[in-house]
């Protein structure tokens, strides 16, 4: 069955893979972007070119008129959601967090957790069966940091990670008899643009020869999971946080 999903940060990175693979099954893609509209239009491309349908969403996850913004027109372009890839998220420069300041932090809890809370709200609104909807599939994208913890680095990053486990695992609960499971991906080293904004580029190179598997992960691996949890084929799992991390 072709579905509708919508992505939040799908033009770059993990979301775009999981978009491309989506496109590959037929489905139809809401791409959302925060502002580079160049990559969110290649991206839509791609999901066009491997099969699928696409549509460039321009929206800040901190701001909540953006985001039903947002999931309404997905809805217009193709009709009721499926699924939603709860991906976007942001990492500043590694810092310890006694130098931190308070405007960094406000960012990244804006943006991390109650975007990412406000996006799954939205979800649930929207595919709960008690609602209108027809059940469906929420992915949110945490990260390994969530376990590890990000010292010396970004401990903000990390607990705002954290809040996305405790929100897969009680809104699974919540929503498991409205049709929409929810479950959690927590990628490791994955060699994505998300290093360099927090000032190591090759951080994912570097630190993944240290894993178990000896190299880092690519954006298609972790795609690839992103796009079973969205699929039927993951029909009685819910309330799971999938590692990818290549043993990390």
């Amino acid at each position: 069955m072709s579905k509708v999903i919508l992505i939040t940060g799908g033009s770059r990175g993990i979301g775009r893979s999981a978009a491309v693979l989506a496109g590959a099954r037929g489905w139809s893609v809401g791409v959302n972007y925060a502002s580079n509209a160049a990559a969110a239009d290649a991206t839509v491309a791609a999901v066009q070119a491997a099969g699928g349908k696409a549509i460039a969403i321009a929206c800040d996850v901190a701001d909540e008129a953006a985001i039903i913004a947002m999931f309404d027109a997905t809805e217009r372009a193709f009709g009721k959601i499926d699924g939603v890839v709860n991906n976007a998220g942001i990492v500043a420069p590694g810092s310890m967090l006694a130098d931190m300041d308070i405007a960094r932090m406000k960012r990244i809890f804006d943006i991390n957790v109650l975007g990412a809370y406000l996006c799954a709200r939205e979800a649930a609104r929207r595919m709960s069966t008690s609602r209108g909807g027809r059940g469906g599939s929420l992915v949110n994208v945490s990260s390994a940091a969530a376990r590890l913890g990000g010292p010396g680095e970004y401990v903000d990053y990390a607990g705002s990670k954290g809040a996305i486990d405790t929100l897969t695992l009680g809104l699974a609960k919540e929503l498991g008899r409205e049709g929409v499971r929810v479950n959690a991906i927590r990628p490791g080293l994955i060699e994505t643009d998300i290093h360099a904004s927090g000032g190591k580029p090759d951080r994912a190179q570097v630190l993944g020869v240290q894993t178990p598997i000896g190299r880092p992960g690519t954006a298609d691996e972790v795609g690839e999971s992103i796009v079973w949890l969205l699929s039927d084929a993951s029909s009685y799992v819910t309330g799971a946080i999938v590692d990818v991390t290549g043993g990390r």
